[in-house]
């Protein structure tokens, strides 16, 4: 596309990172999913008949190699592996005389391999315990593994249960379009000359070419990176001059936060997120750092920060922030923003390491 002024659909919109006018607004619907991620749903018939309706899924890792080495990067990455170290080999010590903190990394190691969808789990050093959150999708029978399989460490271990499901939230929100793939622009970056904008991992992994609106007429860029499962990242380039991109976050009601610089959230810190499926800007705590989120089929993501704040499809890759600060991408969750719920983003500072990016 050439360098000359595109004119905007009057009824598209951002929020997330704005790289278009804000007077332009979408707003989208998703159905809900049991169990893990889904791919990307083909949009409706009607303004966007024009979009192919291909269904694009995600690409999903079986292979066994493939799926040990996600096993290792949790455990590292819940930053639990270290505390396994308490324990001084041959003393034949049984689990109850364990250290809480290593019982803890014996109790992670031991949910990763139950595999039940619908987990997500952290370490939280202020009480040296594992934090276990099973969503509403985790049956019976699931939720008696779980205890099964922790048993041996049951003094390390609390579980709480949450209403929802924890799925990556892939279509709606403030919307970029892929082929059969709606996401949200996170934050805008870049390196030397060159502009990008960072959003979820499973979006990327689900299209090449990302547009302004349904009908794919507005080309923003294609993907320049991508990294899912295991994190959660993913980087769009653009590459049409006609499209802005300053470095602040807006929501449907065209309220602007500026961002100056990137950094890493704490447990118990105020942090808010916004997009155009819900009204301002919504805040909540974060709860825990370093967590994992078994989506299911495989897909296991960690490093994570949880949070409470709300979330819904159409979510993903939206920005987290706190002042000018941004700190992360919506990954997933449960719940929504009339009840509430937990969601969980993947640190924005990770992502600008690996592609050595700057916002």
């Amino acid at each position: 596309m050439g360098a000359e002024a595109v004119r905007l659909p009057p009824l598209c919109g951002w929020a997330g990172a704005s790289i278009l006018p804000r007077t332009c607004r979408i707003h989208v619907r998703a159905r809900p999913h049991r169990h893990g991620p889904r791919g990307p749903e083909t949009l409706p018939a009607g303004p966007a008949a024009l979009l192919p309706e291909v269904p694009v899924k995600l690409r999903r890792s079986s292979s066994p190699r493939r799926s040990r080495t996600l096993r290792r990067q949790a455990l590292a990455a819940a930053g639990l592996l270290t505390a396994a170290f308490f324990l001084t080999p041959g003393t034949g010590a049984s689990a109850a005389e364990e250290p809480t903190a290593a019982a803890a990394a014996h109790a992670a190691e031991a949910v990763l391999e139950a595999d039940v969808p619908g987990t997500a789990w952290s370490f939280d050093p202020a009480t040296g315990t594992l934090a276990l959150t099973a969503d509403s999708t985790v049956d019976a029978a699931e939720l008696a593994r779980l205890k099964r399989a922790t048993a041996p460490y049951a003094q390390a271990v609390s579980l709480e249960r949450v209403d929802g499901t924890l799925r990556p939230h892939v279509s709606g929100g403030s919307s970029v379009y892929g082929a059969g793939a709606r996401c949200t622009a996170g934050f805008n970056v870049h390196s030397g000359s060159d502009y990008y904008f960072l959003t979820a991992g499973h979006c990327t992994e689900a299209a090449q070419d990302w547009y302004a609106d349904p009908a794919l007429t507005v080309y923003i860029g294609s993907t320049a990176g991508s990294s899912f499962p295991g994190n959660d990242y993913g980087l769009v380039r653009y590459q049409n001059p006609a499209v802005p991109h300053p470095s602040d976050v807006r929501n449907a009601t065209g309220v602007v936060t500026q961002i100056t610089g990137a950094g890493q959230a704490t447990v118990g810190q105020q942090v808010c997120t916004t997009n155009d499926r819900t009204t301002g800007v919504h805040c909540g705590t974060v709860t825990g750092l370093n967590a994992t989120v078994n989506y299911g089929n495989g897909e296991v993501v960690s490093g994570l920060g949880q949070t409470t704040l709300c979330s819904e499809p159409g979510s993903s890759g939206s920005p987290v922030f706190s002042g000018t600060i941004a700190l992360g991408l919506i990954s997933g969750g449960s719940g929504n923003c009339s009840t509430g719920g937990t969601s969980f983003y993947q640190p924005v500072p990770e992502a600008l390491s690996a592609y050595g990016l700057t916002i």
